[in-house]
């Protein structure tokens, strides 16, 4: 990251955003619910991610000692049922759910809240 900033002549520090993990968590949470499926469900198909030879859930516990999409995913899939999502009524950012992404995205160093 630091190189392709040189290469493009930024001065100062590199902010690196590492965000993308809990913002897909969150997306994928949101369509689950938005397809009206169930966190028991939710939890059964994340489940399926997996092989003899590896797969998400596999790979994620090798490397990280957890299933962290699983537990991601469902941890997000609570936050916006306790925030009353369903199909018939849309999350408002800030109002029934706020992300705990620090800074949001669009918000960082190089994009100033408005």
């Amino acid at each position: 990251m630091r190189k392709a900033a040189e290469m493009v002549d930024m001065e100062g520090n590199v902010f690196v955003w590492d965000g993308e993990a809990q913002l897909r968590g969150e997306l994928d949470a949101y369509f689950f619910h938005l397809y009206g499926i169930s966190a028991e469900d939710t939890s059964y198909i994340l489940e399926t991610f997996q092989s003899e030879s590896g797969g998400l859930k596999n790979n994620e516990i090798a490397k990280f000692g957890q299933y962290r999409t699983k537990r991601r995913v469902l941890t997000e899939h609570d936050r916006m049922a306790t925030a009353g999502l369903s199909q018939e009524k849309a999350l408002v950012d800030g109002a029934t759910y706020t992300s705990p992404l620090t800074p949001p995205p669009g918000h960082g160093p190089r994009h100033p809240a408005a």
